[in-house]
């Protein structure tokens, strides 16, 4: 199979998948409402996945040689504040990533 061939096939088979996972709510609950599991789930879905995402990004840092987490610490609670008070993600989400980046490419904390 050509290289050209193979992508082809590949890009026809990602499209038909989200396609296919775009079109099958409405397919299965067009015409009624989705059942209690399904609107818990849809409710509940969001902050799990940030509270994973947060864990996640918590397990390699080094809590006892510097900088102590610090700049974790500082970004964590820069974006829980910011986002508590303006209630915009994105705007949480792109301070926090500015604000992290800039504490660890100009290191900081290095006088720690």
């Amino acid at each position: 199979m050509t290289d050209t061939l193979q992508m082809l096939v590949i890009i026809t088979a990602i499209a038909l998948a989200t396609f296919t996972t775009r079109v099958l709510p409405f397919l299965c609950f067009g015409s009624r409402e989705p059942p209690a599991m399904l609107s818990t789930i849809e409710k509940n879905l969001p902050p799990m996945i940030l509270l994973l995402l947060v864990i996640y990004c918590l397990k390699d840092v080094q809590w006892l040689s510097a900088p102590y987490g610090i700049p974790e610490l500082l970004t964590i609670g820069v974006v829980a504040g910011l986002h508590l008070w303006k209630r915009n993600a994105m705007l949480s989400i792109f301070a926090g990533t500015g604000l992290y980046m800039a504490l660890v490419q100009f290191n900081v904390f290095s006088f720690l």
